[in-house]
C-alpha cells in the first residue's frame, strides 16, 4: 500500500494568535481551533497529561494543512527557533505564491525577516527564506513561466 497524501505539517508555537495572523496574511485559512487533551491524546503523542491548543490552517487549494500547536502541558522540551537552515531535523515549509515581492512585503509588516535575499533559479522560480513568528523558517517560491504546479523543475 502507498501513501494517499500528506495530511499536515505540525509546528509548535508559543503565541498561537500571532502564528494564525501570520499564516492568514500568507493566504492560509483557519479551518478550526480546539483544545486537545485526554487519554487518546496522551496515547498518540506519548506525553502523559498532555494539554494543547491546536489551530488547523488550510492552503487555498484545500490540499495542504499546517497544524499549529501551543502546548500548555507538559513544558516545551527543546527550542529550535534559532537553528540555521543547515540544522538537522525539521527545516522549513515551502509555499508557492503568486507574487513573492508583495508576499515578502506583507509578511515583513507582520514581523517576518528575510533570510538572505530573494534569488532566481534559472527561468523557473524566484525563491527566498523568511523567518516568521517565533523564528519559524518558511520558504517562498514564485513560479515563472507556464510550469504545472506539480512538475519538478530540478529534474532533468
Amino acid at each position: 500500500m502507498t501513501v494517499k497524501r500528506m495530511d499536515n505539517v505540525g509546528i509548535v508555537v508559543e503565541d498561537i494568535d500571532a502564528a494564525i495572523a501570520f499564516f492568514t496574511e500568507l493566504g492560509l485559512d483557519l479551518e478550526g481551533r480546539a483544545p486537545i487533551e485526554g487519554d487518546w491524546a496522551d496515547g498518540v503523542t506519548g506525553l502523559r497529561g498532555m494539554r494543547v491548543e491546536i489551530a488547523m490552517m488550510r492552503t487555498p487549494d484545500g490540499h495542504s494543512r499546517l497544524e499549529l500547536s501551543r502546548f500548555l502541558a507538559p513544558a516545551i522540551a527543546a527550542d529550535h527557533r534559532a537553528a540555521p537552515v543547515n540544522a538537522l531535523g525539521y527545516l522549513r515549509v515551502m509555499f508557492t505564491v503568486e507574487d513573492i515581492d508583495d508576499t515578502v512585503t506583507r509578511l515583513i509588516k507582520r514581523g517576518a525577516t528575510l533570510v538572505g535575499e530573494v534569488v532566481q533559479y534559472e527561468n523557473v522560480y524566484r525563491l527566498c527564506y523568511i523567518r516568521g513568528p517565533e523564528g519559524i523558517l518558511i520558504g517562498l517560491a514564485q513560479q515563472l513561466g507556464q510550469q504545472g504546479s506539480r512538475e519538478d523543475p530540478i529534474k532533468t
